[in-house]
């Protein structure tokens, strides 16, 4: 059996969506293919089982038949790392993960995904440089797009892996903007060769694979969620602040874009209610758009107000975040509600809502089918999947 370990400069770089990209291309080999994640971070329940949160996923899209106390072995819950530094956790923890690892002697690779930088899990002395040298496993570092900061990122993780004598059979970098940056793979190859350290592929930048959707910004802000819209598997595209005049709030939106709104702004929230009728392919019959208007003239806004949309076309928001805890007034939310646009109400202000979403932990789900779909179109076009399965080596 072959083996590589999987690593990553940091959280959110892109291990999962390579690791799922490297999986897909390795079964498309006929390869019998496995799935390790040693040490997780992010535990769920699965059927009863505690597991890290990637091998649920891992084994959820391609129907692996290991069980989970196999792909993942040890994983740290909410109290853990006190209860090991406490002295409280007497296991091997380290020939729990042997025995695991061992488990797939009879297949052809076998993908081991590290969790963080290379020291993440020293506390419990299971960094995952300590864990690859322990599995005899070459590393693969991935990082996400620039030009200094991830070749700065990836020798530093290099250097703590050879440390402790883990091979790093080179790095990917993800999230890079080809577009805008051509020859970059050029550079980044020239710059990481400097170090020794082959660049094996340059995954480039889709929004899909960073930014939230709907469900995850409803989970994400804990908020009530006042009307669902008719998607809420959509991904936002961008963010705005809708604190000025409707008009300029309009200028500054797309049919992508999640609008932070106080929950006061009854103007704005009409306006925008009005421009998602408008924006839908089948556009907005004159009854609605006066029935919105009528709406507007009973709001907040004052006897008279209409939805501005008439200065420009119209643009469709795809959701809205109601903020500060202003609750709308029922005939708003029923505008809301009749143009079928999502909307949460929360209680925290316009800056913390928008940090938080900006903040918002984005992991790919067994359900996002179109994401997935993505990942292994990015990662069979861009890596070349048999140059990294030559780099990985056969278990010891």
């Amino acid at each position: 059996m072959r083996h590589l370990y999987l690593a990553a400069t940091g959280q959110n770089r892109g291990k999962t969506t390579t690791s799922l990209g490297l999986l897909d291309g390795f079964l498309r080999r006929r390869l019998r293919t496995g799935f390790m994640k040693p040490v997780g971070q992010r535990t769920i329940i699965e059927d009863g089982v505690p597991a890290d949160e990637d091998a649920v996923l891992m084994r959820t899209i391609f129907g692996l038949p290991e069980p989970l106390a196999v792909m993942s072995p040890v994983h740290i819950p909410r109290g853990f790392t006190k209860a090991y530094i406490a002295g409280e956790v007497v296991e091997d923890l380290p020939a729990r993960i042997r025995s695991a690892h061992a488990a797939f002697a009879d297949h052809d690779v076998l993908l081991v995904e590290g969790t963080g930088h290379a020291g993440v899990g020293a506390v419990i002395g299971l960094s995952n440089a300590t864990v690859a040298a322990m599995l005899g496993a070459p590393a693969i570092i991935v990082s996400e797009g620039g030009v200094g900061r991830p070749i700065d990122e990836i020798v530093l993780n290099a250097s703590h892996f050879a440390a402790h004598g883990v091979h790093v059979a080179g790095a990917i970098v993800n999230k890079v903007d080809v577009d805008a940056q051509p020859g970059i793979a050029t550079i980044l190859e020239r710059g990481l060769a400097r170090h020794g350290i082959p660049l094996l592929g340059v995954l480039p930048y889709r929004p899909i694979l960073s930014n939230p959707s709907l469900a995850m910004i409803a989970d994400g802000l804990r908020g009530e969620v006042v009307w669902p819209g008719p998607d809420l598997d959509l991904v936002i595209g961008q963010v705005a602040i809708g604190a000025m005049e409707p008009r300029h709030v309009l200028e500054r939106i797309g049919p992508e874009t999640l609008v932070i709104v106080p929950g006061d702004r009854e103007d704005v929230l009409l306006t925008l209610a009005t421009a998602h009728l408008m924006g839908r392919p089948r556009g907005a019959t004159a009854a609605e758009v006066a029935g919105l208007a009528e709406q507007a003239g009973r709001s907040r806004a004052g006897p008279g107000a209409r939805p501005d949309v008439a200065s420009g076309p119209a643009r469709a928001a795809l959701g809205l975040v109601l903020a500060d805890g202003y609750r709308p007034r029922p005939a708003v939310i029923d505008a809301i509600r009749r143009a079928d646009l999502f909307a949460i109400l929360v209680r925290e202000n316009t800056y913390t809502v928008a940090s938080g979403v900006h903040d918002l932990l984005v992991k790919t789900h067994a359900s996002d089918r179109a994401k997935i779909a993505l990942i292994k179109a990015l990662v069979a076009e861009h890596l070349d999947v048999g140059r990294i399965l030559d780099v990985a080596r056969p278990v010891a």
